[in-house]
């Protein structure tokens, strides 16, 4: 809060409205780290609330300005790729931001190497998905070759005289 005091008095004639309304985002802002992901809920009369998980984590930023270290903070912003040049949540005020990048980084890593619970580790793919793996390459082959065809048909007409450019 004593951040939030500081950045308030900055406002210089709109200190009031500012420290109280950095005073109800302190108060309402939560955060939760769990297995699937992070959650943050922010707001008194608006409430915001955004799930983020592990999964969908693209990148992880630190921030920190003159003052937040001065303070020995720093803001962690996550990113997706929901395409929004903004963050998908800030995590202002951090004093171990490394370690929680680092704990991040360690969960989006093993989310995507994470096998399921209920296969062992050196399972193998079942004969049927491997055939159901089979049967879509040999469909996306079949696919491909119609149009290599097509275009070298197309390719032909065009190259002759009198068929085109």
């Amino acid at each position: 809060m004593q951040y939030y005091g500081v950045v308030a008095a900055l406002s210089l004639i709109a200190f009031p409205v500012t420290l109280f309304l950095l005073w109800v985002k302190y108060r309402t802002l939560r955060y939760r780290f769990d297995s699937e992901g992070v959650w943050r809920r922010q707001g008194l009369l608006w409430r915001s609330e955004v799930n983020i998980t592990y999964r969908r984590i693209q990148d992880i930023h630190l921030t920190n300005g003159l003052l937040q270290r001065w303070f020995g903070l720093a803001t962690v912003s996550i990113q997706t790729a929901a395409g929004s040049a903004s963050p998908a949540i800030e995590i202002e005020g951090i004093l171990e931001a490394e370690a929680l990048r680092d704990f991040l980084y360690t969960k989006m890593r093993g989310v995507r190497e994470h096998t399921p619970d209920h296969a062992p580790d050196h399972a193998t793919p079942q004969p049927a998905t491997a055939s159901a793996a089979n049967a879509e390459g040999d469909e996306a082959l079949a696919l491909l070759s119609d149009i290599r065809d097509a275009l070298r048909r197309l390719e032909g007409r065009i190259g002759t005289p009198g068929g085109g450019a």
